[in-house]
């Protein structure tokens, strides 16, 4: 997994590239959680170069929004490929978690929301 994180505005994107589970789940909570600790709580996933997400990686995203919601913001996903999609229909968390088709669409949300 690789993990790229980027800004636009007030709101920090966080590009995630491979595969997340067990192995990785830690350096994508870490990278999400340090935005928030800079007081970066809007956040972006973009899941365009997603390829799976395991429970651990599940888990990392949930984590992830409670904090970023904790500090005022919140955790949004964007591009999100067909095969993650249905992990994330299927565990109940695209009630949970905000999706979006592309990447400036969810950014554009948090001008709508604030």
């Amino acid at each position: 997994m690789e993990i790229e994180v980027t800004s636009a505005g007030d709101v920090t994107i966080v590009g995630i590239r491979g595969s997340v589970d067990g192995l990785t789940a830690d350096d994508l909570i870490r990278a999400l959680a340090d935005s928030v600790n800079r007081g970066a709580a809007q956040l972006v996933a973009d899941c365009s170069a997603l390829d799976y997400t395991s429970s651990a990686g599940l888990r990392s995203l949930l984590g992830a929004v409670k904090l970023a919601r904790q500090h005022g913001g919140d955790l949004r996903l964007a591009a999100i490929q067909p095969p993650v999609l249905r992990i994330l229909d299927l565990s109940g968390f695209t009630g949970i978690l905000k999706h979006y088709p592309d990447v400036p669409a969810a950014v554009g949300s948090y001008g709508e929301s604030a």
